[in-house]
């Protein structure tokens, strides 16, 4: 199962993954010029690193960063341009699942899509067997 992961990232990113890390990537610097920007440009790096190799991972809570400050980064981040991102991630996953052979990307742009809606207090990790 780990080599299908591989291969999948391996086509991910050949067709258009990297093009949305390097998206990704370029916002998390520019958010990262000011101070207030920095825990959005650390957001952002998450997405990136999700961005770059999505097969094999999920993303899951952290247990304590669940309180009253993510909520509110999390708010400042929908409102800001969370929901933007998220709905170009469904939009590429409604395009992806017109065929068979692109349901498994659109199950990661789904995922993306999530974690670009409420960042704060989710990670990604390693899939457990």
């Amino acid at each position: 199962m780990q080599t299908l992961g591989f291969f999948g990232n391996i086509i991910w990113v050949l067709f258009g993954g990297i093009f949305i890390f390097l998206h990704y990537l370029l916002s998390s610097l520019f958010l990262f010029i000011t101070i207030i920007g920095i825990p959005f440009g650390l957001q952002a790096l998450k997405l990136a690193q999700m961005a770059l190799w999505p097969f094999g991972k999920e993303v899951v809570s952290i247990p304590g960063k669940s309180g009253c400050l993510s909520l509110v980064m999390n708010l400042l981040w929908f409102l800001l341009g969370g929901v933007w991102i998220a709905l170009h991630h469904l939009i590429w996953a409604l395009i992806f699942t017109i065929t068979v052979i692109g349901i498994p990307f659109a199950l990661q742009h789904l995922k993306l899509a999530r974690l670009a809606l409420f960042p704060f207090g989710f990670e990604p990790r390693p899939k457990r067997a």
